[in-house]
């Protein structure tokens, strides 16, 4: 019956979507009917993706998980940048990873810990998590220091930037091959591997279909919802570093929140963080950059210079999920910790 309601829902504000968009109505309106239709794609999606991953193994579905919770995001990005909205697309960036480092994984330790006194996750992992979180702050630090202090001309800015953005897609890349294949052994997850005896949605074929299907609609839903971005910011008085950082984040994140959470709440927390910190080096490490690169070919570069306010927010989210998951263990406190520093980001972010 659940799943029944879910699926009308989803074809219901899909459409809705389709023709608000189409018939032109009021921007408000289609915004609205847009990020709850996102909503639904993305828990569409994470369906999809947690079927599939039931073929694949935990620990590629936690990647696929993460992959695909972050398809919403790309796919709102590479739009945003087609039409030059680079600052939105910067803080959409951010957004994503303090989302997914404070909110997602918050969420994920306050259900799991509330439930279950301790929650156990591999170690090392944990610690390789952290390192690749401080690559990624030195990847995202380094040009706007340098940059904003040396005072570079616009070819310099480009060429350190499309350096920089290589240089994260190669270590993101060799990451995948480092925790896939050379050292996987080493960092699986006991909880993560056990068989829990859970039937999947879908067959094998028909789960890869309806992943493509999901993605497609997802890149559907956010093209409409990002051509109503300007006039609902001007509207509401609403800053683009806001606009991008929590609440563009926030919808395309809900994949992401209805999977870990899930997980979390069935004792496979190892899981749930590879969603949560897994995404967050997802976007930094290989999203990020990516977009760079797809700017080039569309003539027009984006620089990965961010902003300090924005450097500050995700410095202060590796900062405080790197201490709460280093040693493997988790607790509901630590989860509630997470989310009261997303809340405080918040409120200052909407505040600029």
């Amino acid at each position: 019956m659940r799943q029944k309601l879910f699926f009308g829902g989803l074809i219901v504000m899909f459409a809705l979507s389709a023709i608000g968009h189409f018939a032109h109505w009021d921007m408000t309106l289609q915004f609205i009917i847009s990020a709850i239709a996102v909503v639904f794609v993305a828990g569409f999606l994470g369906k999809a993706t947690e079927s599939v991953a039931h073929y694949a193994g935990q620990r590629l579905g936690g990647f696929l998980n993460a992959t695909f919770g972050n398809a919403a995001e790309l796919i709102i990005a590479i739009f945003l940048v087609k039409e030059g909205l680079f600052d939105t697309v910067k803080a959409s960036i951010t957004g994503s990873i303090i989302g997914n480092l404070l909110l997602v994984l918050g969420l994920s330790l306050l259900a799991g810990g509330i439930k279950f006194k301790q929650q156990f996750f591999n170690n090392q992992l944990a610690e390789h998590n952290a390192t690749l979180m401080i690559m990624a702050v030195i990847g995202l630090f380094v040009p706007a220091v340098f940059v904003g202090a040396e005072h570079f001309t616009l070819n310099k800015d480009h060429f350190l930037s499309i350096t920089v953005a290589c240089i994260l897609i190669v270590s993101y890349l060799l990451w995948l091959v480092f925790s896939m294949i050379t050292h996987k052994d080493v960092l699986a997850d006991k909880v993560m591997n056990a068989d829990h005896g859970e039937e999947p949605m879908w067959s094998k074929g028909v789960s890869v279909i309806m992943l493509i299907v999901a993605t497609v609609m997802v890149a559907f839903v956010s093209e409409w919802l990002v051509h109503t971005l300007d006039s609902f910011t001007k509207k509401f008085g609403l800053s683009e570093l806001f606009v991008g950082a929590f609440v563009i984040a926030i919808i395309g994140n809900a994949a992401e929140h209805s999977a870990a959470v899930m997980l979390a709440l069935k004792n496979k927390i190892g899981a749930a963080v590879e969603i949560a910190i897994g995404s967050s080096l997802q976007i930094a490490l290989f999203v990020a950059p990516v977009l760079i690169l797809i700017s080039v070919f569309m003539g027009n570069t984006m620089d990965i210079i961010f902003t300090p306010i924005e450097l500050t927010a995700i410095g202060v989210s590796v900062f405080i999920a790197k201490s709460v998951s280093r040693d493997g263990t988790t607790n509901w406190y630590e989860g509630f910790l997470l989310l009261m520093v997303y809340v405080i980001l918040g409120v200052a972010f909407y505040l600029v």
